[in-house]
């Protein structure tokens, strides 16, 4: 039963996902964003974690993308198309830390330690 799910949800094996991926891509192109950007570290504190280990030069491309995506919307505008065919939407750069910050958080949780950090809701 979960290979045949993790085949219906895989872009390589299926028409669906592979339409639904290229949709998705076209749509981060057009504001020059990365699917990472998509992640909110305001509702996951593994994702504020995982952003807060990394480079400082990561984290500021990626502030700036946002804010160039957010000045675009406001406008009604896109990227120019020579800047739409040079951006990567699926090249991960959060993927690798975050699964290192889930896994550390697993662990702890495993060993009845206090966790790093509460998640307060204000």
């Amino acid at each position: 039963m979960a290979s045949f799910l993790q085949s219906f949800i895989d872009p390589r094996k299926n028409w669906f996902a592979r339409q639904h991926m290229k949709a998705i891509s076209t749509r981060l192109r057009h504001y020059g964003l990365r699917y990472d950007d998509l992640y909110d570290p305001y509702y996951d504190l593994d994702i504020k974690e995982a952003l807060h280990r990394l480079p400082r030069e990561i984290v500021d491309a990626r502030n700036q993308r946002l804010k160039r995506a957010m000045d675009l919307s406001m406008k009604h505008e896109y990227l120019p198309e020579d800047l739409q065919a040079m951006q990567t939407p699926f090249r991960s750069y959060l993927q690798e830390m975050l699964a290192l910050v889930k896994r550390e958080r697993a662990e702890r949780e495993a060993l009845g330690a206090l966790p790093l950090y509460q998640r307060t809701i204000p």
